[in-house]
C-alpha cells in the first residue's frame, strides 16, 4: 500500500487569515495605515490569484508593511486565535500522521513554526521562507536563495523532497495548485472554510469547505462523524442574517430563501434539507414531513409553532425549536403603544390630518390611567404585559385556561366571560392550538361592553374577523389593533386582504409584534444555538417536541443518539449490542415522553461499523446517529 503525504498551505488554510495583512495592522499606524492595508491585501489576492508574480507580490508588501522583528511575538499571539476551526478539532489527525503532513508555504517560518507546532507537526517539516532584518531590526527583505520566494517555488521545494507515496495538498491559493498541476500530487484540494478563490475552484479536484470534509472523504479519522459543510441548511420568511451568520460559522451549507413556501414547494425543497428554519407564514405539515428524509431539526424563529406538526415530527425523530422569550419585550411594547393611540383616537385624528382636515377635540379621547385591561392568555407576553400596564396606572384583569400566579395587583378572572364583561380594554395573547380558533365570536363580542378597544397581536384564527368587522361598524368596538389574521401574505409581493381594510379608528400592522431589530437579533441568536446544541452534543433544552435532556461535551468518546418509539426493552437491547461488541459505556442518559425514548450513549473512542449497523437495526429505531 502506497504510503500518504499531505501538503498544507498555512495562510488562509492553516490559519483563518494571511499573517502578512495581521503583520501590517499590528506595524502600520498613522493616517496612510488603511490605504496601506488595503494595498497589502489586494496585492495577496492578485498573488494568490496567479496575476502578478509572487516574488513581485512578497517584495511590494514587505516594503508596505514597515514591520519590525519586535512585531513578530504579537502576531505569533494574534494567529494562535486564527488557526481555521477545522483544524482546532482534528488536532489529532497531525499528531497521528505528523510524519507524514508537511507545511508548505510562502508565508515566513519566523511565525509559521511557533503555530504549526504545537499541533504536532515536525518542526523539520515546515517549508516557508525567513526575514532579513536590518541592524536596528527593521525587516529589510527576505532571503532570495530560497525557492519559496520565487514563482513556481511550491513545485521546486516538492521536487526537493522527493516524496515516495501519493501526495495530497489542501490549500486556498493558486501556488498550492500547480503542485498538481506540475504533476507532483495525487490530487488538490480546494480549501474554502476561510477564502474562495475562482481560478482556484476551478483547478480542483475537490473543494473542501473544512479539513472535516477532506478526512471524511478519504476515511481517516476525523473529530466528528459527518463534515459539518455536508449539513444542510435553508433558512425561510427573511429570517435575520445573524442566524445565516452563526450557522455558516458553524460550518453549514446554508441557503436562505426571502418568502413563505406552501406545501408542495417545500415537500420538493425539503428532500435535501437537515436543519429548516421557519418564521410564521410556512406550514411543516405531515406531508412535508414525508419527503424530509435528512431533517434533523426545525427552528421556528417566533414564539408560536403552532404552523408546525410536532406529533409528526417526533414520529420522525425531527426536534423543534422555537424562541419563547426573544420578541416578548417587543410584542408588549407595541400592545401598550397600541392601546395608547386607539384609546386617544389617533389613527382617525392622524388621517384627517393627511387628509388637510383641522379637527381639535377631546371627543371620544381619554387616558389610559384608570382603565380596566383584560389580558386573555398569562403567559410570557401576557405577563410583562400586565406589569407594564400597571406600572401606567391601568387596572390589570387575566384570563387563562392553566393556574397563573398574579404578578403585581393583576386580579384573575374565573371565567372568560367575567373578564370580557369588566375590561375596558381587552389584549389576546393566547396560543394557536385548534381549540383556540374562533375563541372570539359573537357569544364574546355580545358580552364585552359597549364602546371596548380590543387587541390581537396573538395568532389570526382566534378572532373570527367577520363578527369583528360587524361589532366596529356597529360601535361595539370603538378601536382595534391587528397584528395577525387568519390568512397572511406570503411575502411582501403578495397583496394583503381583510374585511378590517378601510375601518375607523382601527391598527392593522403586517403581523410585526416582534418585528424589532433587538427581538430579530435575539432570536437570530437563541435558535441557531439551541440546534447547533442539539447538534454538537445531543442537548434537547428548550426542545418543544422532545424530552428535554442538558448533557456536556464530550472529549476522547464517541456519542451515540438513538431515538425510538417509546416501547419497553429498547435500553437492553442497545446495551447487550455494545457488550456483544466489548464497548465500555462511559456515561448513559435515557429520557422518555408519551411517543418517543431518547437515548445518549457515550462510548470508547475505537468501535466498528458493524456495531453502528446493529444499532440501527434495533426494532422501533425512528433515528440514529453518531455525533463524534
Amino acid at each position: 500500500m502506497q504510503q500518504k503525504y499531505f501538503v498544507i498551505d498555512f495562510d488562509s488554510t492553516f490559519t483563518q487569515v494571511e499573517a502578512l495583512d495581521v503583520l501590517g495592522e499590528i506595524s502600520l499606524d498613522g493616517g496612510e495605515r488603511e490605504e496601506a492595508l488595503q494595498q497589502i491585501k489586494d496585492i495577496t489576492d492578485l498573488g494568490m490569484a496567479g496575476k502578478i508574480s509572487f516574488r513581485e507580490s512578497l517584495e511590494k508588501r514587505i516594503d508596505l508593511l514597515k514591520a519590525e522583528k519586535k512585531h513578530l511575538p504579537e502576531l505569533v499571539a494574534q494567529l494562535r486565535n486564527k488557526v481555521s476551526s477545522s483544524f482546532r478539532r482534528n488536532k489529532e489527525f497531525f499528531t497521528t500522521y505528523k510524519d507524514q503532513i508537511f507545511i508548505i508555504s510562502n508565508g515566513f517560518k519566523d511565525f509559521i513554526t511557533p503555530i504549526v507546532t504545537e499541533y504536532g507537526i515536525k518542526e523539520d517539516h515546515v517549508f516557508a521562507n525567513t526575514f532579513i532584518f536590518d541592524e536596528t531590526g527593521k525587516i529589510a527583505g527576505f532571503d532570495k536563495e530560497n525557492v519559496l520566494s520565487s514563482n513556481n517555488g511550491k513545485v521546486e521545494m516538492l521536487k526537493t523532497l522527493n516524496l515516495d507515496g501519493d501526495v495530497y495538498v489542501i490549500g486556498d491559493g493558486y501556488t498550492d495548485y500547480e503542485i498538481k498541476a506540475a504533476g507532483l500530487a495525487n490530487k488538490f484540494y480546494a480549501f474554502t472554510e476561510n477564502v474562495e478563490r475562482d481560478n482556484v475552484l476551478e483547478n480542483a479536484d475537490h473543494i473542501t469547505p473544512s479539513l472535516d470534509e477532506f478526512l471524511y472523504l478519504n476515511k481517516m479519522n476525523t473529530a466528528i462523524s459527518y463534515p459539518k459543510n455536508r449539513i444542510n441548511v435553508l433558512l425561510l420568511e427573511n429570517v435575520h442574517a445573524e442566524a445565516f451568520k452563526l450557522l455558516k460559522e458553524e460550518g453549514y451549507n446554508v441557503e436562505v430563501h426571502p418568502a413563505g413556501m406552501d406545501e408542495a414547494e417545500l415537500c420538493e425543497r425539503i428532500k435535501d434539507v437537515s436543519i429548516l428554519g421557519i418564521r410564521s407564514k410556512t406550514n411543516v405539515t405531515a406531508k412535508v414531513l414525508e419527503n424530509a428524509n435528512r431533517l434533523i431539526a426545525v427552528g421556528a424563529f417566533c414564539i408560536g409553532t403552532n404552523q408546525i406538526d410536532l406529533d409528526a415530527c417526533l414520529r420522525k425523530g425531527v426536534a423543534v425549536f422555537n424562541a419563547p422569550f426573544s420578541n416578548t419585550r417587543s410584542v408588549v411594547e407595541l400592545a401598550i403603544a397600541e392601546i395608547i393611540m386607539l384609546i386617544r383616537n389617533l389613527p382617525d385624528k392622524s388621517k384627517s390630518m393627511h387628509e388637510g382636515k383641522w379637527d381639535k377635540s377631546a371627543k371620544n379621547s381619554f387616558e389610559i390611567r384608570g382603565k380596566k385591561l383584560g389580558i386573555i392568555g398569562y403567559g410570557n407576553i401576557g405577563t410583562q404585559l400586565s406589569v407594564l400596564a400597571e406600572s401606567m396606572g391601568m387596572d390589570v384583569y387575566y384570563y387563562d385556561i392553566i393556574e397563573k400566579l398574579a404578578l403585581g395587583n393583576a386580579t384573575k378572572c374565573k371565567s372568560l366571560e367575567e373578564l370580557l364583561e369588566k375590561a375596558d380594554i381587552i389584549s389576546l395573547h393566547v396560543d394557536g392550538r385548534k381549540q383556540n380558533t374562533n375563541i372570539i365570536g359573537h357569544h364574546q363580542f355580545d358580552m364585552m361592553k359597549k364602546g371596548v378597544i380590543f387587541l390581537n397581536l396573538s395568532r389570526g384564527q382566534v378572532v373570527d374577523i367577520e363578527v369583528l368587522k360587524s361589532n366596529i361598524e356597529k360601535g361595539k368596538i370603538i378601536g382595534a389593533g391587528i397584528d395577525v389574521f387568519p390568512e397572511e401574505p406570503k411575502s411582501n409581493d403578495e397583496e394583503f386582504l381583510s374585511a378590517l381594510r378601510g375601518l375607523p379608528n382601527v391598527i392593522l400592522t403586517p403581523h410585526i409584534g416582534g418585528s424589532t431589530e433587538e427581538a430579530q437579533v435575539n432570536i437570530a441568536n437563541f435558535v441557531p444555538n439551541r440546534i447547533m446544541e442539539y447538534i454538537n452534543t445531543g442537548s434537547t433544552t428548550n426542545s418543544v417536541n422532545f424530552p428535554n435532556l442538558q448533557l456536556p461535551i464530550l472529549e476522547n468518546a464517541h456519542r451515540l443518539i438513538h431515538i425510538h418509539h417509546n416501547m419497553p426493552g429498547i435500553l437492553a437491547k442497545i446495551n447487550n449490542i455494545l457488550a456483544k461488541h466489548n464497548i465500555n459505556i462511559s456515561g448513559q442518559y435515557l429520557k422518555t415522553n408519551e411517543t418517543i425514548g431518547y437515548v445518549i450513549t457515550d462510548i470508547d473512542k475505537k468501535y466498528f461499523k458493524e456495531l453502528i449497523t446493529e444499532l440501527k437495526s434495533i426494532e422501533h429505531t425512528i433515528k440514529f446517529r453518531v455525533l463524534y
